[in-house]
């Protein structure tokens, strides 16, 4: 029996190659708590590394299963991600004890606001942790199926064909890459988090501002 860590991009990928794509992605888009502990970018990148062969070394895995994959994936697991928030999404979030899932639920129900239906469900694809609640967060807000369905593939197709092929390029261009996948994985994690810190910077001038208001 082979041994997987979902949470473990190299794991998944040396196991299920293409197929562990599709159903860590589908889990990552939309499925909340669950979605939370498992990888997206960094699955994604590395998977567009291995889709790149060199002389010495054929691919490890087929480029245009990946892309499909990635994208069945993420559109899919985006759609009933959605269709959990439309039913009951708002008291599962109520009684989740996880303080990273609430903080991220205010986060996507800012950025629905703030930048309306089309942009922040292309944008929150992007943004890791945000993008697993931004689904169901649409589905609670009642945002209209129609609108929510078109961007969410837009974002979805968008968000996974770019890290798949960005990671394709780069390993192309650098040989042996593939051999570099724990370092890579982690230089792709740093990256994916520098959206969240002019909110972590935000949050965190809010709760100065109001120690020094004595509230």
């Amino acid at each position: 029996m082979i041994a997987v860590n979902p949470m473990d991009s190299a794991s998944v990928l040396a196991a299920f190659g293409a197929l562990g794509v599709l159903v860590v992605i589908f889990a990552e888009s939309g499925l909340l708590v669950v979605g939370f502990f498992l990888p997206g970018d960094t699955l994604l990148f590395p998977a567009g590394v291995l889709c790149a062969g060199s002389a010495q070394q054929p691919p490890r895995l087929a480029l245009w299963q990946v892309l499909l994959c990635a994208a069945v994936g993420a559109v899919a697991g985006g759609q009933v991600g959605y269709l959990i928030g439309r039913h009951g999404g708002r008291a599962l979030l109520a009684r989740t004890s996880s303080d990273r899932v609430r903080r991220a639920a205010e986060r996507a129900e800012r950025l629905l606001a703030r930048y309306g239906y089309g942009k922040a469900l292309v944008i929150g694809r992007f943004v890791p942790l945000l993008r697993t609640v931004l689904h169901p967060m649409a589905g609670a807000l009642g945002v209209p199926a129609r609108t929510f369905t078109v961007w969410q593939t837009v974002g979805g197709v968008l968000w996974s064909q770019t890290l798949v092929l960005a990671g394709y390029t780069l390993g192309a261009s650098v040989p042996h890459l593939a051999d570099y996948l724990l370092p890579l994985v982690a230089l792709v994690i740093v990256l994916s988090l520098l959206p969240l810190l002019p909110e972590a910077h935000r949050a965190r001038r809010e709760r100065r501002e109001r120690r020094d208001s004595g509230h």
